[in-house]
C-alpha cells in the first residue's frame, strides 16, 4: 500500500485542528455544557462517597502529614479537667449533739462552670451527711442560668444533719471543727475539679449564735480523695481520685464560763473533804460520814457533767480532774481509818499530824490539777 504524500498528511492535521477549534465556538460550548456538568456532578458524588467511607477518627497516613504538624500535635497539651468554681454561705448552725456525733447546719452552695454538658449542683453529694428524714435539699434554680460572657450558674440550699467524730481529750476546753464534705457523684478528678470562689469562698452569717460556743472563721479546703475500689464498675480504674471540698467551721467553748461551771463544784467538794482533817479524832463516825458524803456528791456531779458526752476510749481532761479529787477523798478516808485504832491519849498528836496531812495532800492535789490542765491545753 502506498503511503500518502506528505502534503496530504499535513492537510489531514489541519482538518483535525479545525474541527477541534470549532468546538470552542459559543454554539459548540452550548451543546457540550450539559455533558460537562454531568461529569462534574459524578466526580463530586464519588468524592463524597470516598470521604464517608473513611472510618470516624481515622487519620491521614503519617507520610502525608508534614513533620512540623506531627510534632505540634504530639506536643500539644492534653485537655484538662473541667473547673467548677464553688462558694458557700453558712446561714445557721442550730445544734451540736456530742452524744451522737452530729450537728445541724443550714447553708447555701453555688457553682459556676463553662461546659454545657454538666450540672455540678445536681451531681454533687454531701459525703458526711447524717441519715435523717429531716434533711432538706432544695435547688433554687430549676435549670442552670447562663452567665453573660459564657458559662453557667446554679445554687442550692441544704439544711440537715452532718456527722463527725468529736475529739474530747481537752473537754471542757476543747475546740471542735464542724465540717461539711462534698464530692461529685460521677466525675473523677481527671474529668472535673473544684476551685474556690475567690479569697473568701465560704462566709458565715455574722449574726449567727450557737449557745455555749463561740463560732470562729470558716475555711474551705479543696483536695482529692482516692477510693481503693472501683465500686464494681469494670470500666473504671481502681484507686480513682475525686475532687473533694471540705468546709470547716471552728467552734470553741468560753474559757471563763466553763472554768466556773467545771472547777467550782469540784473545789467545793474537795474543801468539804478537807474538813475531815479538822474534826476531832474521837468522832470517827462523823469524819467518815463527811468523807463518804463528799465522795458520793463528786460521783453525782461527774455523771451530770458527762451525761451529754459519748463513751470514749481515752481519758478526757475532766476525767483526770475528777480522778484527782477521788484520790484526795480516798486518802482522807484512809487517814481517818488509820487513826481510829489509836487511843484518846494520842489525840493531840493525831491533830498535829492531821494538819500536816491536810496541807500536804491539798498542795499535791492543786499541783497535780494544774499540771493536768497545763499539759492538756499545751
Amino acid at each position: 500500500m502506498r503511503r500518502a504524500p506528505r502534503p496530504a498528511r499535513a492537510h489531514r492535521r489541519v482538518a483535525r485542528f479545525s474541527r477541534a477549534l470549532a468546538w470552542t465556538t459559543p454554539r459548540a460550548l452550548a451543546l457540550k455544557a450539559p455533558r460537562a456538568v454531568a461529569t462534574f456532578a459524578v466526580a463530586m458524588i464519588a468524592g463524597l462517597c470516598a470521604l464517608t467511607a473513611v472510618p470516624a477518627g481515622a487519620q491521614a497516613p503519617a507520610e502525608d502529614v508534614p513533620k512540623a504538624v506531627r510534632q505540634a500535635i504530639e506536643n500539644a497539651p492534653a485537655p484538662g479537667p473541667e473547673q467548677v468554681i464553688v462558694g458557700a454561705y453558712i446561714n445557721d448552725i442550730q445544734q451540736i449533739d456530742f452524744k451522737t456525733n452530729n450537728y445541724v447546719i443550714d447553708l447555701y452552695v453555688w457553682f459556676r462552670w463553662k461546659s454545657p454538658g454538666i450540672d455540678p449542683s445536681k451531681t454533687m453529694e454531701f459525703m458526711n451527711r447524717f441519715a435523717s428524714d429531716n434533711n432538706l435539699r432544695e435547688a433554687l434554680t430549676e435549670e442552670p442560668d447562663e452567665i453573660p460572657g459564657g458559662g453557667y450558674y446554679s445554687i442550692l440550699r441544704y439544711q440537715g444533719l452532718f456527722s463527725t467524730k468529736f475529739q474530747l481529750a481537752t473537754f471542757p476546753f476543747d475546740t471542735q471543727v464542724l465540717t461539711v464534705v462534698m464530692e461529685d457523684t460521677l466525675a473523677g478528678a481527671a474529668e472535673q475539679i473544684y476551685v474556690p470562689d475567690g479569697k473568701t469562698p465560704v462566709i458565715v452569717d455574722p449574726v449567727i449564735t450557737l449557745p455555749g460556743f463561740t463560732v470562729g472563721t470558716p475555711t474551705m479546703t479543696i483536695g482529692t480523695n482516692t477510693y481503693p475500689t472501683n465500686f464494681g464498675d469494670p470500666t473504671v480504674p481502681k484507686a480513682e481520685p475525686y475532687s473533694r471540698i471540705t468546709l470547716s467551721v471552728p467552734v470553741t467553748r468560753p474559757v471563763v464560763a466553763m472554768s466556773i461551771k467545771t472547777f467550782v463544784p469540784v473545789i467545793l467538794i474537795v474543801a468539804c473533804a478537807l474538813l475531815v482533817y479538822f474534826v476531832r479524832p474521837a468522832y470517827v463516825e462523823g469524819r467518815i460520814g463527811l468523807g463518804i458524803t463528799a465522795l458520793l456528791t463528786l460521783v453525782a456531779i461527774q455523771l451530770t457533767a458527762t451525761s451529754s458526752l459519748p463513751d470514749v476510749d481515752y481519758l478526757m481532761m475532766l476525767d483526770k480532774i475528777f480522778l484527782l479529787a477521788y484520790l484526795f477523798i480516798i486518802v482522807a478516808l484512809a487517814r481517818v481509818v488509820a487513826t481510829s485504832w489509836q487511843g484518846k491519849e494520842n489525840e493531840l498528836q493525831i491533830k498535829r499530824q492531821d494538819r500536816r496531812w491536810a496541807a500536804v495532800t491539798l498542795g499535791v492535789y492543786l499541783v497535780a490539777s494544774i499540771a493536768v490542765v497545763w499539759t492538756s491545753l499545751a
